[in-house]
């Protein structure tokens, strides 16, 4: 901690980052839209916009690394900030994907005449949930408590093991990911066949974007753990990544219980 500073809040310094993560999102956004229709100069906003968007998160975290392990701002009283606004994010996630679960059982249970009044559709061949559906349910609980692990290493300071239970998780995680990715390879229907074919990719695709999401935040994790970034008395980090990743790997069942198995009944 800082000799002058007789409090326990951080006073942020003024940062160029807010304003430049504002303009690459509206930038990313003009372009997406201008691409999507067709317009000139849409996709080379939209790359330049994405860049910006990157360029701008990898020096934010930069500067909150620093600022929470070299300079010591981050006191216990700082630290329930994250701690505190990672549950509503959480929540949020949570509801986002419960909203595409919801789509789907809505139409399973009173599908419209448009789609022949049954369920799967006619024409949709759909996938067996007892092979690689099934195969990936004892893989994320498993990176679950692999992170768990981790998280109980670090608090007993033991840094070579909760390094060793993050490679672990992450290796798990790219299984997943990969037995997702060659599920969607040979999936016999698309994200345009008919209602079956858009709930299912959203809700499983957004679930898989969520596995990359939190794979990455484990992976940032794991290298601060070997650099010996995070203590037994400083992990906020670190518990906000094992709070994302307990919330992705128990979602999982639901679409495996409400879309592989009952929508495909």
């Amino acid at each position: 901690m800082i000799e002058s500073q007789r409090h326990s809040y951080h006073l942020v310094d003024p940062s160029p980052w807010p304003i430049s993560g504002s303009l690459g999102a509206l930038a990313t956004t003009v372009g997406g839209v201008m691409y999507m229709h067709s317009f000139q100069g849409g996709k080379r906003l939209l790359s330049l916009g994405l860049i910006f968007l990157i360029y701008t998160m990898f020096v934010w975290w930069r500067d909150v690394l620093r600022e929470s392990t070299l300079e010591g701002h981050h006191t216990k009283v700082v630290q329930l900030g994250p701690r505190y606004g990672s549950i509503p994010f959480i929540v949020s996630e949570v509801m986002f994907l419960f909203a595409l679960f919801r789509a789907s059982s809505h139409s399973s249970l009173a599908p419209t005449v448009e789609i022949g009044g049954i369920w799967p559709p006619k024409g949709i061949w759909v996938l067996d949930p007892w092979e690689i559906p099934f195969l990936n349910t004892p893989i994320l609980p498993s990176s679950g408590a692999a992170v768990t692990w981790a998280h109980h290493a670090i608090l007993a300071g033991k840094e070579k093991r909760a390094v060793y239970a993050l490679v672990a998780t992450v290796s798990l995680a790219l299984v997943s990911t990969g037995f997702q990715g060659m599920e969607y390879y040979q999936a016999p229907f698309t994200i345009s066949d008919s209602i079956y074919g858009s709930t299912f990719s959203l809700a499983t695709g957004f679930h898989g974007f969520h596995v990359i999401i939190g794979t990455l935040f484990l992976i940032i994790c794991g290298i601060r753990q070997y650099l010996g970034h995070l203590t037994k008395e400083h992990h906020v980090g670190f518990e906000a990544a094992a709070w994302y990743w307990h919330f992705v790997d128990v979602v999982w069942l639901f679409p495996f219980v409400s879309i592989y198995w009952w929508g495909g009944i």
